[in-house]
């Protein structure tokens, strides 16, 4: 797994394509499946998401049923524009209610990312056997660290490096249909309502990717 980010990370260095006339898209609305694992083959979560590019609102639930006793089980609906979260427990009937400092999650490409390349991953002579990619960089906010998002042609997120100390991460993304498919999900949960917003620790810079680590 190490070998293979390895590669593509050179791949993408040695890249010589322009970005004069890039500029970064944005995802439509969106339904599928999200895996997030450490860079070490660890799976952190995985689960359905549900995107809304309109409204920027997100839901993702992991599944507990994933066959490894290492992912973790979280329910989050992330309300970008109102720059809150909630962490839903369905079955105790239950949330958190909290701020977020950082808006940056894997399934839009930031404003000020940078083009890095554009590659065809597989064949690109072969029908069906390939497909081009455009890849885009930038620096992780509220960390040190930095990313490598890859997209299709129609802007549709397939992967996300995260590279931060302690722990990189890779998000992939498998099964995307462009709809929302149970809009219910993105509305906040009736048990939710009037929620206090609990206090951020000083230091603490709450996100969609920091709910993992």
């Amino acid at each position: 797994m190490f070998a293979a980010v390895t590669l593509f990370v050179l791949m993408c260095l040695t890249a010589t394509t322009h970005a004069d006339h890039h500029q970064p898209c944005h995802t439509p609305n969106m339904t599928g499946f999200m895996t997030l694992m450490t860079l070490k083959g660890e799976i952190r979560a995985f689960g359905a998401f549900t995107y809304d590019s309109t409204g920027r609102k997100l839901r993702f639930r992991s599944n507990e049923s994933h066959p490894t006793n290492t992912s973790l089980g979280l329910d989050l609906l992330m309300l970008y524009d109102e720059g809150i979260f909630y962490e839903i427990d369905s079955k105790n009937q239950s949330c958190e209610k909290k701020a977020l400092q950082c808006t940056q999650h894997p399934l839009d490409i930031p404003d000020d990312a940078k083009f890095l390349a554009t590659i065809n991953s597989g064949s690109p002579s072969i029908e069906g056997e390939g497909i081009k990619i455009n890849v885009w960089t930038g620096r992780m906010r509220g960390s040190k660290g930095y990313y490598a998002m890859s997209v299709t042609m129609g802007c549709l997120p397939i992967s996300t490096l995260y590279f931060s100390e302690p722990t990189s991460y890779l998000i992939s993304n498998t099964d995307v249909e462009l709809e929302i498919k149970d809009p219910d999900l993105l509305v906040v949960p009736s048990f939710c309502l009037g929620q206090p917003l609990e206090e951020t620790p000083e230091g603490t810079v709450n996100s969609f990717l920091n709910e993992f680590m």
